[in-house]
């Protein structure tokens, strides 16, 4: 089976690193807040271009307390995609506030901008943009568009770790950024994970005591907190790969420009770059309007496929009540006709043909 993402060949690839990695924290049993996630933290923020960056237990973690630290609560309402995995809009929902879905970009999947004024209210305070799939949002509008309305720029990074807008990380463009490091994210740990990133020491000095119960001091607590920090074998994990990253995220680029000039003459639409921001291809998401058929003979040639998202946020359970005759046609569009092939950064070029040969012989059949 050919499959979504190949950790394992990664594994192997860092074994020696990781593997020393872990066996340092062993050897120190220092295994919570200690060296390796401050270390971590210090190597993100430099990274990403960041004063300041916070781990935290999962990239969910990582927009609440984002969100929470930026004051945003009760009552407040919270601009962001419809089309995105359910973390986005439940971190929302944990500070007391409503998510606000606005339409999609039709070929970037990302919120369209021209949609966001028309939805704000008295009682917007957030825009919080999903750099879906590994492409960044429409930075640079965005930025001038919050500033001049006022409200704060928070970024959902789950998926674009690396991914950058004129030479400039997502995630350093807004008050403050979640990431994800679940195991099949571009920089992945063996476990869950997360990270918040901000360019306020009030906002870093807040994520600091949230994460840990509400205090600075040991047993002196300042806030009611949570139990949401890093772990430091994860932190051991993620500074080898992060000192990968770059090398990571050029092999995504390869496999997927390998796959749309493949595929570049069939009756599909593969992914779209706008050339805002590079892409780093989290996922390869294609439309088609044979997307059962085709998804059925990749399952019958044991190659994984996937479909990110089945059912807008708009359109689930938890909230359809509030809801309720909010039409989103090109997010309901693409639901429809959206799927996803194996991407990692191992996938050979054999590999990509033997895929596509699947597709090509069902639109071409």
């Amino acid at each position: 089976m050919i499959p979504m993402v190949d950790l394992k060949t990664q594994y192997h690839r860092l074994k020696d690193e990781i593997d020393l990695g872990l066996a340092e924290v062993l050897e120190s049993c220092a295994f919570i807040l200690g060296p390796n996630v401050r270390a971590f933290e210090t190597e993100a923020a430099e990274y990403l271009g960041v004063p300041h960056a916070v781990g935290c237990a999962s990239g969910t973690d990582a927009l609440h307390l984002a969100l929470l630290a930026a004051g945003i609560g009760e009552g407040d309402e919270v601009i962001t995609s419809p089309f995105t995995f359910i973390a986005t809009a439940e971190a929302i929902r944990y500070v007391g506030a409503r998510p606000v879905f606005v339409d999609i970009d039709p070929k970037t999947f990302n919120l369209d901008v021209d949609q966001i004024q028309k939805a704000m209210t008295p009682k917007t305070k957030a825009i919080m943009p999903v750099h879906l799939f590994g492409q960044p949002a429409d930075l640079p509008r965005l930025q001038e568009l919050s500033s001049a309305s006022g409200l704060l720029l928070i970024e959902d990074c789950a998926q674009s770790f690396g991914a950058s807008v004129n030479g400039r990380q997502t995630g350093s463009f807004g008050l403050a950024a979640g990431y994800s490091f679940f195991p099949s994210k571009n920089l992945g740990c063996y476990g869950d994970g997360g990270l918040v990133v901000t360019s306020s020491e009030e906002v870093a000095q807040r994520l600091r005591m949230l994460r840990n119960h509400g205090s600075e001091v040991r047993y002196y607590h300042d806030v009611i907190g949570y139990n949401s920090r890093l772990d430091e074998f994860q932190a051991a994990i993620l500074r080898v790969k992060l000192r990968h990253i770059d090398a990571f995220n050029r092999e995504r680029r390869r496999v997927a420009h390998a796959y749309s000039e493949q595929m570049a003459d069939l009756p599909l639409e593969t992914p779209y770059e706008d050339g805002i921001g590079v892409h780093v291809y989290h996922q390869y998401t294609l439309l088609s309007d044979r997307r059962e058929a085709i998804m059925a003979a990749l399952q019958e040639a044991s190659i994984s496929s996937a479909i990110y998202y089945p059912v807008p946020l708009h359109q689930q359970k938890v909230f359809k009540a509030e809801c309720e005759g909010l039409s989103l046609p090109v997010t309901e569009s693409v639901a429809q006709r959206c799927f996803s092939l194996p991407i990692y950064p191992e996938l050979e070029h054999e590999t990509i043909e033997r895929i596509v040969a699947v597709i090509r012989a069902v639109l071409h059949g």
